[in-house]
């Protein structure tokens, strides 16, 4: 995700501490642990070749990258709906590399419905985009709408028509990106009442170059965390840190369902951050969630001795 990069030399520069918990949130969590929360973890994307040899076996095809996906992570920011309406059959496919396990794809919002033109007149092919993801049946998680950059709150009755349409019986976040939704107390806090008054939920972003999208505000007592972290700069580590004290309180408060995205800029290390944070939580929290094993290189193929040439 490249949303909110800066350069590297700029990131010491960077305040990463998460802002204090909003009173607003006393109102939604029940101040005790809820009975069986459910906290999941996953990446963006399964199909990244910098993960063969690594957390995928050796010379794995691309077509086996969920396969393997389902055994290091126990959910996926499906950023692929975004570009493309699946059929149903596609999507249990998908579903059917996770039979048995408690595992979440979470799609996001098919980009022709909420990054080109109006959102009225959409009615056709949002159900489709439905049509499709309800093939992942219990595998469903939350459903994210991002809106635009330049989707200003000037639109906001348009937005909030177009969530108002959507069905009752799914779990929706919402994620806005332009500023002046942060800028206004007023604009942030009707955002906040309309997602309550629809049961969906705000999702927070946290990236170095726009820590207004990291607000910390909930609406319902689950959460939908995008981490972008900087490819293992040290304040990768700090971060972390500080988001696990806040998972904490919050499932110590009442948080039901938790969902926790790592990006990075350059994914190839997602796996690493993964495990620190992984390895944290379950130490801080009691949890027992699964995290990338990597490859003994001892088990992977030594590479063939060159044939002496003349001149060797």
């Amino acid at each position: 995700m490249e949303f909110g990069r800066v350069p590297d030399t700029e990131l010491n520069k960077v305040d990463f501490s998460l802002p204090p918990e909003p009173a607003w949130n006393k109102e939604i969590l029940k101040r005790e642990p809820a009975k069986n929360a459910k906290v999941y973890l996953g990446c963006a994307k399964w199909g990244r070749t910098e993960w063969v040899g690594k957390i995928y076996p050796p010379k794995t095809k691309e077509k086996d990258f969920l396969q393997h996906y389902v055994e290091h992570y126990n959910s996926i920011e499906l950023n692929a709906t975004h570009y493309k309406v699946y059929g149903e059959l596609g999507i249990k496919k998908w579903a059917e590399k996770a039979k048995g396990k408690d595992f979440k794809f979470c799609p996001k919002m098919y980009k022709g419905v909420t990054h080109f033109g109006s959102l009225k007149g959409k009615e056709f092919i949002t159900n489709e985009f439905f049509r499709g993801i309800m093939g992942f049946e219990e595998h469903l998680g939350p459903i994210f709408v991002q809106v635009s950059d330049s989707f200003s709150p000037n639109r906001r009755k348009e937005l909030f028509d177009y969530l108002e349409s959507l069905p009752k019986n799914l779990q929706f976040f919402l994620e806005v990106r332009h500023p002046d939704w942060f800028v206004k107390e007023n604009i942030q806090k009707e955002m906040f009442d309309t997602l309550a008054s629809l049961n969906m939920g705000a999702v927070i972003t946290d990236t170095a170059g726009r820590r207004d999208c990291a607000h910390m505000h909930l609406t319902v007592p689950k959460a939908f965390i995008r981490y972008v972290g900087n490819s293992l700069h040290k304040s990768d580590y700090t971060r972390c840190d500080e988001w696990v004290k806040r998972m904490k309180h919050w499932l110590d408060n009442g948080m039901e369902e938790l969902y926790f995205f790592m990006h990075m800029h350059d994914e190839a290390t997602s796996p690493e951050l993964t495990v620190y944070l992984v390895d944290k939580l379950n130490k801080e929290c009691g949890l027992n969630l699964v995290k990338p094993t990597f490859i003994d290189p001892a088990l992977l193929p030594k590479p063939k001795p060159k044939p002496k040439g003349l001149f060797d």
